[in-house]
């Protein structure tokens, strides 16, 4: 049995971005393969902290609300987000200008290898990360969100190893900034400390960002 750490305590949430457009049969099938990829990553030695698996998120308001819910929760220390099929990017804006957690962005798909020998538009339709992520990438970069990105299939091993990787340094953070009056980085304008891990970017107005 593998002795507990620190890490056992947090939380990374797993976030799957797609659309109404789909309709509920395909956001059905989203649903499965998204908790099937979140399961390989939880069931990975490497990784402690808890992997908590979210709800498809299919619209602005959504993805949002769950951005706030994990910046109020001290046991969440970070975010991994994936688009499944093709998520407009736009839909994830207010939630990403909100975020105050460290992000990965996991570039990956459901399938090792395409099936070319049955590929039809409906598998086509089901599975469109390679547009999805590139989108929500662009996105990231515009809106200058610090993150880490990981692209390749969950069953590599050296996949499973930076995101182990990114975890253990999220753990990090979050168990520093659970301590009373710490901080790192910078301070605030006015000498007030900021609550935000390496990485982080400053808001306009002295405000603060935390991402690894």
């Amino acid at each position: 049995m593998t002795a507990p750490t620190a890490q056992d305590d947090f939380e990374v949430w797993f976030l799957t971005g797609s659309q109404h457009l789909y309709g509920e049969e395909t956001l059905r099938r989203v649903a499965e393969q998204s908790r099937g990829i979140a399961a390989m990553l939880s069931e990975a030695p490497a990784i402690r902290v808890k992997l908590v698996w979210k709800p498809v998120l299919v619209d602005h308001d959504a993805i949002r609300r769950t951005v706030l819910e994990a910046n109020a929760d001290d046991r969440v220390v970070g975010l991994v987000a994936w688009m499944h099929t093709f998520s407009p990017a736009k839909m994830w804006i207010a939630g990403l200008s909100a975020l105050d957690k460290p992000l990965l962005h996991l570039h990956t798909q459901a399938n090792v290898a395409l099936p070319w020998a049955t590929i039809d538009f409906d598998f086509m339709n089901l599975n469109q990360a390679a547009h999805g992520d590139r989108e929500f990438g662009y996105v990231l970069t515009r809106l200058s969100v610090p993150r880490k990105t990981v692209a390749g299939h969950v069953s590599d091993p050296r996949v499973v190893e930076q995101v182990a990787t990114w975890t253990r340094a999220a753990a990090g953070c979050g168990s520093h900034l659970r301590r009373p009056g710490q901080h790192l980085g910078r301070q605030r304008p006015g000498g007030r400390g900021g609550r935000r891990c390496p990485g982080g970017r400053r808001r306009a107005g002295g405000g603060v960002r935390g991402h690894l």
